[in-house]
């Protein structure tokens, strides 16, 4: 088989999956995926670049633009993939390592600020928690856009889960929250937020000691984060810490 001269059909086989078929054999499956703030992501799996460049047409030529994929910036063979299917860079996520025990972060001896205080993943009450997750929409919405958000964070309704958050508190009120994805051997952090108003006095600081030194009593080495490479703040509060860069995503888009 030439895989430069296949003969291809190329079949939309359901709403969101298409087959690449070769003398009836299935040599490469295209999917398109819905998040949760409306963007539609493409992948394709093909052994050969003729496969892929077929189905990636077929599936462009089905759907409505704007449409996005996520690269691994390591991976050059598929970033220039997609490339020839149009796709460009839209932004990046850092990927991070960070270390769990206080003697490596540093955080072991750092008491919040003053009047506020930490409750750890699974403590917060919904009332509160969800008012402070509304407050925090409001301010996203009006500054970077859902559209700059990690995929899990919901631009809508569901609530969020105290099974997820750890939080912040002074005063009475939920100021800040991390979002924790409990995954058994390497948890993953997908936002930190402060309320605007008391940014720059040490809650994330405090939110972060909170996530990670829990992780480390129960035995967990290191945690993982994703950052966007403009989001000078969170990197400083992360490489601060010791968290270590791994790598790197890409976002493409063709609009």
């Amino acid at each position: 088989m030439d895989p430069a001269h296949l003969s291809l059909a190329i079949t939309r086989i359901a709403d969101r999956h298409w087959h690449a078929l070769h003398d009836d054999r299935v040599v490469g499956r295209g999917e398109v995926s819905s998040r949760p703030d409306g963007r539609r992501f493409l992948s394709i799996d093909a052994w050969h670049d003729a496969v892929f460049d077929q189905l990636a047409d077929t599936m462009v030529a089905d759907l409505p633009r704007p449409l996005y994929t996520v690269v691994d910036e390591a991976d050059l063979d598929l970033l220039c993939q997609w490339e020839r299917a149009g796709f460009a860079p839209r932004r990046r996520e850092w990927e991070y390592v960070i270390p769990t025990d206080p003697r490596l972060t540093g955080l072991g001896s750092t008491p919040p600020p003053p009047g506020v205080t930490t409750l750890a993943v699974g403590e917060a009450d919904e009332g509160p928690l969800r008012a402070l997750d509304r407050a925090i929409r409001v301010e996203i919405a009006a500054t970077v856009g859902w559209q700059e958000m990690p995929a899990e964070v919901l631009p809508g309704p569901p609530p969020p889960d105290p099974a997820r958050y750890a939080v912040a508190a002074c005063s009475g009120q939920y100021v800040g929250l991390v979002r924790v994805a409990p995954l058994p051997r390497q948890p993953r952090i997908g936002l930190i937020a402060v309320r605007s108003d008391l940014r720059r006095r040490g809650i994330a600081r405090a939110l972060l000691a909170e996530v990670l030194g829990s992780a480390h009593r129960r035995g967990i080495a290191t945690a993982s984060a994703d950052v966007h490479q403009s989001n000078g703040a969170a990197i400083a509060l992360f490489e601060g810490v010791g968290a270590r860069r791994t790598g790197s995503n890409l976002e493409l888009v063709l609009r």
